[in-house]
């Protein structure tokens, strides 16, 4: 096994507002190979056209505070002052034992709490092309009050006002297409960053022998 192999397997985290597009750049991400996806728990209803264990674990609020006392979540909070989301350790357990790069698509409390954690981790924040685009995309899903969707509308000016402080690329979802191609690049950029290959310079070196 190489000397890259040996390295453990990135870490990348994804945010981005409700309706910035994030989910659909994750699966961009997901796209390449060497990555695995992680799913979080929560204590939400599921919905009609969601299926347990592929976006989300749906566990009950007991449940849910089961683990968090086991200590079994990389990252884990409560959305909105009403539903509780979390990230298993599990799955970076999993993705270490497979060497696969794990993505993570977590909102900005959880990122904060998984650079405390894992400050060698990447992260990403999808940011949308406009206010009035946000608000656009939050009512054509038909599936929120008004009053909710000012919630979230607030929300993702707080969660932009934090792009800085977590994350190490923006993303401006102004088209999916592009975005995800730029979305790709930075995964790849990262891999192939001085501190990643390292390592394979260094056994490269080593077979030549000898110093200079």
């Amino acid at each position: 096994m190489s000397a890259e192999r040996e390295l453990a397997p990135l870490v990348l985290i994804v945010s981005g507002p409700s309706g910035s597009g994030k989910s659909t750049l994750v699966q961009r991400v997901l796209d390449l190979p060497g990555t695995m996806p992680s799913v979080s728990c929560t204590t939400r209803s599921r919905r009609a056209t969601e299926a347990t264990g592929k976006c989300y674990d749906f566990v009950t609020e007991a449940e849910f505070d089961a683990m968090v006392a086991r200590g079994e979540f990389l990252e884990y909070a409560r959305v909105f002052g009403k539903h509780s989301y979390g990230t298993p350790k599990k799955w970076l357990e999993e993705s270490r034992r497979k060497n696969l790069d794990l993505v993570l698509e977590i909102d900005v409390q959880g990122a904060a709490q998984v650079k405390e954690k894992l400050p060698e981790s990447m992260a990403i924040f999808i940011l949308p092309p406009s206010r009035a685009e946000l608000e656009r995309r939050l009512r054509s899903r038909g599936q929120d009050a008004d009053e909710e969707i000012a919630r979230r509308l607030a929300k993702a000016r707080d969660e932009i006002s934090a792009f800085g402080k977590f994350y190490d690329y923006c993303v401006v979802n102004d088209d999916v297409e592009r975005a995800g191609r730029e979305a790709q690049a930075i995964v790849t950029a990262i891999r192939c960053s001085a501190p990643r290959r390292r390592p394979r310079v260094e056994e490269l070196l080593a077979s030549f022998g000898g110093k200079d």
